[in-house]
């Protein structure tokens, strides 16, 4: 029997029943409707709308449900559309009349929000975790190679000569604004709805107060008609999911590009790669190529709220109904991808030797030349000008700057002695940057050592 059989003649179509039916998927927040409707029996037990042993039935019931769920023994049905409507029925089966007063005062309107929610901030905590880890394995990595010198690029091509450690530490810095942005989406998520009723509260004295205790909230949710409603916590949530699914996919095309034997600077490690079914000498970087795929389904997730929620207008409507799949999937994916990710940092092989060739066989110490010209009291634009020039003529010639003789070098400029050669060696370079956040060698240890507290915790 449908809760609402009363106000028809006629039973539903059978195209509508499976037309409407979101039990495929919303079956997952099975946990989440168990405890919040236990809770709730439990408060309607110390209201007086339930004896103790009522509630205590209730809940034992509930319980048992669970178990079923979990074992996979409750069959799912079309006509019940949806995991709130298969807990109460199920209950109604296991204990008769009594499974029929736990719906008192409550709607599906705000129970499947207090599912959502609970959901959310238990897969954000997770979230949150697993981020944690990739941190943790970056930073290690990045103790690890620390001395370690490569090109650092703009436009693709070769700029200034960095630490590889601190290119490491550019997307540590990303995903810790990522843990940022979930511990937002979780305290937006953390609002109790439980006494709203389909959008204007009940009659019946709710202690809304001890359901928000008795379920975990820090707080109760304001506005009954806003409660319904409300999916800007779910956005928060696929916000959160897509940014993260953007830096791994940044990332993954980084390591995507530095693996290829045009760079040779990293080496993937096999478990994440693939081969060919023809090309017997091929290793695929598959797993990361799929997470720059799967970013675009997790960006889609939350275009696909925004356009669903933009027209509707105030309080609870059906088609609130299409945002758990893009939810559950995007959660499920980023969840997935940053563990993957955190298995390719730990384990990278990085080759020093093919990272300093590609720094030393480049026109970057240009840069610091010019920095050197400006120290010795050059206009940083004559200067600029002046080992543009050296450049220009080093390229004809087919030689690097760091080739040139100080007889050559001072044709363009008498304030050149023989201290630009370690002015410029790359080594010395990272030694010697002074800027706070640079990438010099003491930065990268400095970070290093300060992120690993942070990750320590307090």
């Amino acid at each position: 029997m449908k809760p609402w059989e009363g106000r028809f003649t006629g039973a539903t179509d059978v195209l509508m029943e499976r037309f409407s039916s979101s039990i495929a998927f919303d079956w997952r927040l099975f946990r989440y409707d168990i405890e919040g409707s236990a809770a709730y029996a439990e408060m309607l037990g110390r209201i007086g709308i339930l004896s103790g042993s009522e509630a205590s039935e209730i809940v034992a019931a509930l319980s048992e449900i669970a178990g079923e769920i979990e074992n996979g023994t409750l069959p799912f049905r079309d006509e019940l559309e949806d995991i709130h409507m298969h807990v109460e029925q199920r209950l109604i089966e296991k204990i008769g009349e009594l499974g029929k007063k736990l719906h008192t005062g409550r709607s599906r309107n705000e129970q499947v929000s207090l599912d959502t929610r609970m959901y959310v901030k238990e897969e954000l905590a997770r979230l949150d975790d697993d981020l944690k880890g990739l941190m943790e394995a970056i930073v290690r990595k990045a103790e690890t190679e620390k001395t370690a010198i490569m090109p650092g690029y703009t436009h693709t091509r070769r700029a200034q000569v960095i630490p590889f450690a601190h290119f490491l530490m550019a997307w540590y810095y990303a995903f810790k604004r990522d843990r940022e942005r979930v511990a937002g989406a979780r305290l937006r998520a953390d609002v109790m709805p439980l006494g709203s009723g389909a959008l204007a509260g009940s009659t019946l004295p709710i202690d809304r107060e001890f359901l928000r205790a008795r379920l975990g909230f820090s707080r109760i949710s304001e506005n009954s008609m806003d409660a319904v409603a409300d999916r800007d916590f779910v956005l928060d949530a696929l916000y959160a999911a897509a940014t993260i699914m953007l830096h791994l996919s940044r990332m993954s095309e980084d390591f995507i590009l530095y693996s290829t034997e045009e760079f040779s600077y990293l080496s993937l490690p096999d478990a994440l790669c693939t081969g060919s079914s023809l090309m017997p000498h091929k290793k695929n970087p598959d797993a990361l190529e799929l997470i720059r795929g799967k970013a675009s389904r997790s960006m889609g997730a939350l275009f696909t709220l925004f356009t669903l929620i933009k027209g509707l207008p105030s309080t609870y409507n059906r088609d609130l109904q299409e945002d758990k799949e893009p939810l559950f999937q995007s959660l499920a994916s980023t969840r997935e991808a940053v563990a993957i990710m955190a298995l390719a940092v730990r384990g990278l092989f990085i080759d020093r030797e093919a990272m300093e060739r590609a720094v030393r066989m480049s026109f970057m110490p240009a840069v610091e030349m010019a920095e050197y010209l400006a120290a010795k009291g050059v206009p940083f634009r004559e200067a600029h000008h002046i080992v543009g020039t050296m450049v220009k003529a080093c390229e004809e010639r087919k030689v690097f700057l760091w080739e040139m003789d100080l007889d050559e070098m001072r044709r363009y400029s008498e304030a050149f002695d023989e201290a630009v050669f370690d002015y410029v060696d790359p080594r010395h370079v990272v030694e010697n940057r002074k800027t706070e956040g640079g990438a010099s060698l003491r930065e990268v240890e400095r970070q290093i050592e300060k992120e690993s507290a942070y990750l320590r915790g307090p």
